[in-house]
């Protein structure tokens, strides 16, 4: 746990690439395998479930350090997060022990199934034994909320430069679902090591958003222009007789869209195509909302089959005959690809992104400017001569959105941040008028710099008018610009209508409330997006 932690200190306490790189190889060369597994774990983002209900973790305590419960709400509501809440309140250590992380791993999964009793004994052992960065680290664990500052693509670097092996292929063994073992972690390392993961999906090649004009781009002959749809990105796998379907999250989701699997077991073996599951009926695409009725559920009935199908927008060929193509031009890739699509002829169910076309730069902007029409977002623009790459790298894929829609709306609510903005009001709700009655519409906390920030948490505790537990109503007199991608009427928002990424453009210093968007004013974007009924 010692050297877990002190990775945590390092990561935290930098922000420089070729720092954090390093720490991560030092922290992979002198730990155990069965560490380094774990570490690797958790470093890519992902987390084990919750051993212990956060309610007992602040009970035992505030029972450990002495101080009421009042006293242990107030600290929280200070610091604003339970790990550190806990971290800062208990008293110092009876005695340091390193436990390995691996061992700490095992008790907490012991202690899910065990009695309240048994938790608590285990847990305050472990505090009595641990400094004040590891039992943050801990809690975090116990807790199933654990997260630090680096990507993936820096862990699979600090790998890289431990274990000699390429990034690409090391990026490619740490997707889908694996164990973290003291076998799975030495596996890593091996350069000759076949990767024989029947389900194993490749790592997604993402986009950058289009910085400059298309035209910096060059001749359009040299170009891929697709319609961006709002679905989820996922890759269809079909190996020995046996569907796969990831999504970009790297979760495996083939139970939960039995259609794709269906389409699936059509596909010849050795076959991996990444496309979009995009909810879709009576020949247009359905809203993200739509589509987000059947995320998470356990058990899909007829009518929710029926009222929200879904179809696999086919993009990219990554294997084809059980050969790895990615390395190929995107030109062969997608003419394979549509030797596939067309074999399996099925429309209902898959049908390739088709090519969006125009003489120049200027129509690709017209035909950009309409795709809401359409049900799009924008359009991705591919080079036609590039590889399918790791993670997302400038230069060859960019997605160029439309411009979002924009409302003005008055700040009527906050409640504080976590971790590094615990101790500001950061988490803002926005209402428009109904009438002389301001409503609730979007809720956002991004798109604010560190100084504004500051303005508006300042504003917030001279202003405040009443207290729902950590939210705070404040006297509706800011006004702010937001953006977002989609709105749609929804029954469960007391707007009446729901809106898709909400962030903050601006602050109108301009404009007073009085002068803030209406409902009228917003549904009548609805015109130009699809709904669902929602």
């Amino acid at each position: 746990m010692k050297a877990f932690a002190d990775l945590y200190t390092a990561l935290d306490e930098t922000t420089k690439t070729n720092e954090k790189v390093a720490a991560l190889s030092r922290y992979f060369a002198t730990v155990s395998p069965a560490d380094a597994a774990w570490g690797v774990y958790f470093l890519i983002g992902r987390k084990p479930r919750q051993a212990v209900p956060s309610k007992l973790l602040r009970r035992w305590a505030a029972e450990e350090a002495g101080v009421p419960e009042w006293l242990f709400n107030e600290s929280y509501d200070a610091v604003g997060d339970v790990a550190e809440t806990i971290a800062l309140l208990l008293p110092p250590p009876e005695r340091l022990v390193d436990v390995p992380l691996a061992e700490a791993i095992a008790l907490l999964s012991t202690l899910r199934a065990a009695d309240e009793a048994t938790k608590r004994r285990e847990v305050l052992n472990a505090w009595r034994q641990m400094d004040r960065t590891q039992r943050f680290v801990w809690n975090k664990l116990i807790g199933g909320g654990f997260r630090v500052g680096v990507s993936q693509q820096l862990v699979v670097r600090a790998l890289a430069k431990a274990s000699g092996v390429e990034a690409a292929v090391l990026a490619h063994r740490l997707m889908g679902e694996w164990e973290p073992s003291v076998a799975f972690f030495e596996g890593l390392g091996v350069a000759t090591k076949a990767d024989g993961d029947l389900s194993r999906p490749y790592p997604f090649c993402l986009a950058y958003p289009l910085e400059a004009g298309p035209s910096t781009l060059g001749d359009v002959a040299g170009w891929l222009a697709e319609w961006k749809w709002d679905g989820i990105r996922a890759q269809l796998i079909r190996r020995r007789g046996q569907t796969f379907l990831w999504s970009r999250g790297e979760e495996l989701v083939t139970d939960r869209y039995p259609e794709l699997v269906e389409l699936g077991a059509l596909m010849p073996d050795g076959t991996a195509v990444d496309g979009e599951i995009l909810p879709h009926k009576d020949g247009a695409p359905l809203p993200f909302t739509a589509l987000q009725r059947r995320i998470g559920r356990k058990v899909l009935g007829k009518k929710i089959l029926a009222d929200v199908p879904v179809v696999l927008v086919a993009y990219d060929l990554l294997e084809y005959d059980g050969v790895d193509i990615r390395s190929r031009e995107l030109t062969f890739r997608r003419d394979m690809l549509a030797s596939v699509v067309d074999a399996l002829d099925f429309p209902a169910r898959v049908w390739l992104s088709p090519p969006v076309v125009a003489a120049d730069w200027a129509e690709f902007a017209r035909l950009r400017d309409d795709c809401r029409s359409r049900g799009a977002e924008g359009l991705m623009l591919k080079r036609l001569s590039s590889a399918y790459k790791v993670g997302r790298q400038r230069g060859d894929w960019w997605k160029w959105k439309v411009s979002p829609y924009t409302v003005d709306a008055v700040l009527t609510a906050a409640q504080r941040g976590s971790g590094k903005r615990a101790s500001l009001y950061t988490d803002y709700t926005f209402s428009v008028w109904d009438g002389d009655t301001l409503v609730p519409f979007a809720k956002a906390y991004s798109g604010l710099t560190d100084k504004e920030i500051a303005r508006v948490d300042a504003f917030i505790r001279k202003n405040m008018v009443e207290k729902f537990g950590p939210v705070r109503t404040v006297r509706p007199e800011l006004v702010f610009e937001l953006a977002f991608e989609a709105i749609q009427l929804s029954t469960r928002h007391k707007s009446g209508l729901a809106v898709r990424f909400p962030r903050i453009l601006r602050q109108r210093e301009d404009k007073p409330a009085a002068e803030a968007d209406s409902l009228e004013t917003i549904r009548a974007l609805i015109a130009a997006t699809p709904t669902d009924g929602d």
